[in-house]
């Protein structure tokens, strides 16, 4: 194998391939990247047995073959090399060794045999359909912070996609919950999505597809089977199992009874919260809010450090209400809502509380009060 490639654009594929390698892999082929060229393009393959990933690039291929290399090794030389390098890749089967060149700089690695390297099994996949990235992006970027990182509880270490419906129409639904908070996002249901299974994608895979999709503006295709779900664009190949397990009948968890309404503007929130948070020795600690007419008083009281509040105009027209909430929760809630406002439904004190963007359905949070 002997290829040339633009020293950013092997980066990109690198970097990607290495998100996905585990550090401290079981086995050292797990830690390699598997690099196929062909034709004009080199493709970059890595996996953890559980994600698998294929970045492919255009590149100059004067040999065509394939190989497997440290993938954190490669990626951390071709970052070191200077902007606009063409970086040549050239395969010595014989003596197990890829040589790396840019300019004065060269660079021998160890390979491992190709036939080593896992691939993951195909699947037949049950649902077939393209979403545009910006959706995908909103759906998974509104509740992934949601996601639970307690391993007990390894159902809720992931997004429920699945189809629901809402007022006699089909919708495209992600929600994610830690039993703290939860983020229910919905979605036009793309055309072919009807019979998709309801399925949990496990939060590396979101992690990963995360940073595929920035700035990308195209059309995702999606598959998805009982076990695995892929997302495809030209260049990329992201596939993941599934988290086996039950999702919770999260629409319990939902309260109906919370009628009294706050509206307030959700750039100020952020900022304000963050503020009155820097007086604390934990962003987890609460904040209190002190809701009456009109009027929003955020405050934190922390013997050690000190105390801290700001007042906010908010519409409100109930009856005084005091609450508390995880500063963090809160944060990052309100720099979700894309809309001017976001809206608050309260019922007392002790209850979970209702978030929206405006009077947008679509997307919806609710929140566990904590002592303040």
């Amino acid at each position: 194998m002997k290829v040339s490639i633009e020293r950013g654009t092997l980066l990109k594929a690198v970097g990607n391939a290495q998100s996905v390698v585990e550090r401290r892999a079981n086995t050292q082929i797990l830690g390699n990247v598997l690099i196929v060229a062909e034709s004009d393009t080199v493709s970059f393959r890595a996996t953890n047995l559980d994600v698998d990933l294929i970045d492919r690039v255009a590149a100059k291929v004067e040999q065509p073959g394939s190989t497997t290399v440290r993938a954190q090794t490669l990626n951390e030389i071709v970052r070191k090399l200077p902007d606009g390098a063409l970086v040549r890749l050239t395969d010595d089967e014989v003596n197990s060794r890829i040589a790396i060149e840019a300019g004065r700089s060269q660079f021998h690695l160890m390979t491992l045999p190709t036939e080593d390297f896992p691939i993951m099994a195909s699947s037949d996949f049950t649902a077939n359909f393209a979403i545009p990235a910006k959706e995908l992006r909103r759906l998974f970027g509104k509740t992934r912070t949601a996601v639970s990182t307690e391993e007990t509880r390894y159902y809720l270490n992931g997004v429920y996609m699945h189809v629901a419906e809402v007022d006699g129409a089909k919708v495209l639904r992600c929600v994610a919950t830690d039993g703290h908070r939860l983020a229910r996002i919905d979605a036009d249901l793309p055309e072919g999505a009807e019979e998709m299974p309801g399925i949990i994608v496990p939060r590396k895979a979101i992690a990963e597809l995360g940073k595929l999709l920035e700035g990308d503006s195209d059309d995702i295709a999606v598959s998805v089977s009982e076990t695995k779900i892929r997302f495809a664009t030209p260049e990329v190949t992201l596939t993941s199992k599934v988290i086996d397990g039950t999702f919770p009948d999260y629409v319990r968890v939902i309260p109906i009874g919370n009628e009294r309404r706050m509206e307030v503007d959700a750039v100020e929130l952020t900022k304000a919260v963050d503020r009155v948070a820097t007086v604390t020795r934990e962003i987890s600690r609460a904040v209190k809010m002190t809701i009456d007419t009109d009027n929003l008083v955020l405050s934190v009281n922390d013997p050690e450090i000190g105390t801290a509040q700001e007042e906010l105009a908010v519409a409100y027209g109930d009856d005084s209400l005091e609450i508390g909430f995880n500063a963090r929760y809160l944060l990052e809630i309100a720099s979700q809502v894309e809309r001017e406002n976001a809206v608050f439904h309260f019922n007392t004190s002790s209850d979970p509380a209702i978030i929206c963007e405006s009077d947008d359905p679509s997307a919806l949070y609710v929140v566990m009060p904590m002592r303040a």
